[in-house]
């Protein structure tokens, strides 16, 4: 396994950049912030983070539940459910994590342009974040098959929840990054929406793991047992940006990057590769609309 990631490194230097110096400035964050979330002050933020990540987690093991009975989905269904998602994923990333990075890191700051640079650092950051683990992390995507180094070594099982993970990490950050200033305005709608569109994303995870021969009962708990990555993310995004005040923009520029990557890079592929474009679209619409309600209504 260690060789075939040296391996990936020399044949992807720039990637490999990217993902230390991702992973450096995370680090760095972090180290800033931790002696804060400890402390008192961020006993609120740390709550919020963690039930809104346990939403997140509840609603994708709640999704995947009628894997159990469902004798299938048609491919159309799964699509649209899938641009639904996509499409609230979108939402949530420009409505409550852009704009309010933007407005805070310009009452940090006092410069629009320069808000606008810090949020643009943090999208920087978690697009290289996820593709340095999309491109060192084995993985297997049901149409393109395994990916990543060493994965012709590991089960079809882990390598289907190692890809499923990489997909919950980034919202269960962007949760977590809501809720680092115990701002109900922004975290509630993005915890919502997040939760929300979880459902469909439960069942066509556990649909998919049934596909490929993985008996009912197994399927259901993998799919839950993925949505875990969401009370972890959030802890980690609330460990980013609870420290120093440029985090928070950064913070939030990062979850958003990390989420919009997912949905070009892998969900809007998805939905567009058996002939179902516009159901897919349409659904997309219908999510980022509903997601502007939810952010109007709860924030």
């Amino acid at each position: 396994m260690a060789a075939a990631w040296l391996a990936q490194a020399h044949d992807h230097p720039w990637t490999t950049l990217g993902l230390v110096a991702a992973v450096v400035l995370m680090a760095g964050l972090l180290a800033a912030s931790f002696w804060q979330v400890m402390a008192s002050e961020a006993d609120a933020a740390l709550r919020l983070g963690l039930l809104g990540g346990l939403a997140g987690f509840a609603a994708t093991a709640l999704g995947a539940l009628p894997a159990l009975f469902l004798r299938g989905i048609s491919q159309l269904t799964e699509d649209v459910m899938l641009g639904l998602a996509a499409g609230m994923m979108l939402a949530a990333s420009s409505f409550s994590l852009i704009l309010p990075g933007l407005a805070a890191g310009e009452e940090i700051t006092g410069s629009g342009a320069l808000a606008a640079f810090t949020v643009v650092a943090g999208l920087a950051l978690g697009v290289l974040l996820m593709l340095g683990l999309d491109q060192f992390t084995p993985h297997e995507h049901a149409h393109l098959g395994p990916c990543g180094p060493g994965s012709e070594r590991v089960s079809r099982v882990w390598l289907f929840v190692l890809a499923i993970a990489l997909h919950n990490l980034p919202e269960g950050m962007a949760i977590g990054v809501s809720f680092s200033r115990g701002d109900m305005a922004v975290g509630l709608p993005l915890t919502a929406a997040i939760a929300f569109q979880d459902l469909p994303e439960g069942l066509a995870v556990a649909m998919a793991l049934r596909a490929v021969g993985i008996p009912n009962m197994r399927a259901v708990a993998i799919a839950a047992a993925s949505g875990l990555m969401e009370p972890i993310g959030a802890l980690l995004g609330i460990g980013l940006t609870s420290g120093l005040a440029l985090a928070y923009p950064i913070g939030m520029g990062l979850a958003a990057g990390a989420m919009i990557f997912v949905v070009s890079h892998e969900v809007i592929p998805e939905t567009h590769r058996n002939g179902h474009q516009t159901p897919a679209t349409i659904g997309l619409m219908g999510g980022f609309a509903i997601m502007m309600i939810l952010d109007t209504t709860l924030g």
